[in-house]
């Protein structure tokens, strides 16, 4: 077997069986806490109540990036090198993206 395709194959299974494990502990153990009495209440993280947020950042930060790479792509037509023009716009658009969610996000808990 070559080894260029044991690479990719060793760090997906690493990666599923870092999820398996955490997710089956997880589920133990909330299991034994449900069965000495704790309430289920106790189990919702923050995360799971604020999941639209981070979908909301997410899709923001991803149009940054799409915007980044199209002012990237406008740059190196204007004559900038490649390289410099995709990365610096990516990584700043998409920044501008997550600094635009974050303050959409505290515009909407304070109307909530």
């Amino acid at each position: 077997m070559q080894v260029e395709i044991l690479v990719p194959l060793a760090f997906f299974a690493l990666i599923f069986g870092s999820w398996y494990v955490f997710v089956t502990t997880r589920n133990k153990e909330r299991l034994a806490l449900i069965e000495k009495g704790a309430s289920p209440d106790l189990f919702k993280t923050k995360s799971d109540l604020n999941s639209g947020y981070n979908t909301f950042k997410f899709g923001l930060f991803l149009i940054g990036i799409a915007l980044g790479i199209i002012a990237g792509h406008l740059l190196t037509e204007g004559g900038m090198e490649e390289e410099p023009a995709y990365f610096s716009m990516i990584f700043l658009f998409g920044g501008i993206g997550l600094a635009v969610s974050f303050l959409l996000q505290g515009k909407f808990l304070k109307n909530q």
